[in-house]
């Protein structure tokens, strides 16, 4: 149940098993491994396994951060066209 910090690729894994429902709404765990979809993202937890990765993005560059502050603009233009409109 470890929550991901960070986005990543796995360099090491053993049964490595992920819960990516936050991101991508799937409820089925992937299966994470070094030859296939090694790619980790940070706001996902691990649900089986265990593993080491290499840190690509943190904060807002990370994949959870990008959706956050795309969310977060969308809220901006919206506000600015309610105070136009008054």
């Amino acid at each position: 149940g470890d929550l991901l910090p960070a986005d990543g690729v796995l360099i090491q894994g053993n049964d490595l098993k992920i819960d990516e429902s936050a991101l991508t709404g799937e409820s089925d765990h992937v299966r994470k491994s070094l030859d296939k979809d090694p790619l980790l993202l940070s706001g996902t937890h691990v649900m089986e396994g265990s593993g080491r990765m290499v840190v690509t993005a943190v904060g807002v560059n990370s994949q959870s951060g990008i959706i956050f502050t795309l969310l977060g603009a969308a809220g901006d233009d919206e506000d600015s066209r309610d105070r136009k409109g008054d």
